[in-house]
């Protein structure tokens, strides 16, 4: 299996509706797409956390799975339409576990 972590620094000026609606679409990856085994997502809360408001956890069956995602066009229009306008900057970790 494949863990991919991606953490999301948005704009100061984002509203809360945007961040709010950005959250929900990446929670609804999850039926849209085979070879996701479990998706979270969340608004962050920690100090620590340099400015990274969303965390998104994504767990794929295997790495053809995770590549597979990328392109899909469910992935693609949650990116364009919810989180580009928003968006400051992007971290991304993909591990095997």
């Amino acid at each position: 299996m494949v863990e991919h972590v991606v953490l999301f620094k948005l704009k100061a000026d984002a509203s809360e509706e945007a961040k709010h609606a950005a959250v929900e679409a990446l929670k609804g990856l999850k039926g849209q797409i085979d070879g996701i085994v479990d998706l979270t997502c969340g608004r962050n809360f920690s100090e620590r956390s340099q400015g990274y408001e969303i965390g998104l956890v994504v767990r794929f069956r295997d790495r053809a799975a995770l590549d597979a995602y990328i392109p899909h066009p469910a992935h693609r229009g949650v990116v364009e339409k919810y989180l580009h306008p928003i968006r400051e900057d992007v971290i991304v970790a993909d591990y095997e576990i």
